[in-house]
């Protein structure tokens, strides 16, 4: 890949189904990450409605990764400030990556497809964010000041 950029992938067998992402991200010298694909297998069992599961996961891809760049639980006199999705940072559509979907037809029963498409995304994202600037991501919500190079 070209400096800069990279690409990360990780995996995970949960509520019947086996995941996984890959993640390729380009980071700039300010350490802003920005997320430009993401592909996604899912083994989950017996299909049924492969729509349904391919937006599932392009769902749980888009949470995932809120919750990664924003997911902050702050405190204002001892109270939690976030009440609800109105006062909690969610991904943009400019902030979101391509998301590709591969759906495996596996011979077990029918297995989760919402869940198990949360928590390879950070892993993914962020082993992408290694491979392109060697530091590691060791605790979110991200923060750009740890992957600064300038």
């Amino acid at each position: 890949m070209p400096a800069g950029k990279g690409r990360g992938i990780a995996s995970h067998h949960a509520f019947g189904a086996y995941v996984a992402h890959v993640a390729e991200v380009a980071v700039a010298k300010d350490g802003t990450i920005k997320v430009e694909r993401m592909v996604c297998a899912i083994d989950c069992g017996q299909i049924i409605n492969p729509d349904t599961i391919k937006a599932q996961l392009e769902g749980a891809a888009s949470f995932a990764l809120s919750a990664a760049f924003y997911g902050a639980i702050t405190f204002k006199n001892g109270r939690v400030q976030q009440g609800n999705f109105d006062d909690y940072q969610l991904i943009r559509l400019n902030e979101a990556p391509a998301i590709e979907v591969y759906i495996v037809e596996g011979e077990g029963p029918q297995g989760g497809v919402g869940e198990p498409g949360v928590p390879t995304v950070a892993p993914a994202v962020f082993n992408a964010v290694f491979a392109a600037t060697g530091k590691r991501v060791r605790r979110l919500p991200v923060r750009t000041e740890d992957l600064k190079t300038t």
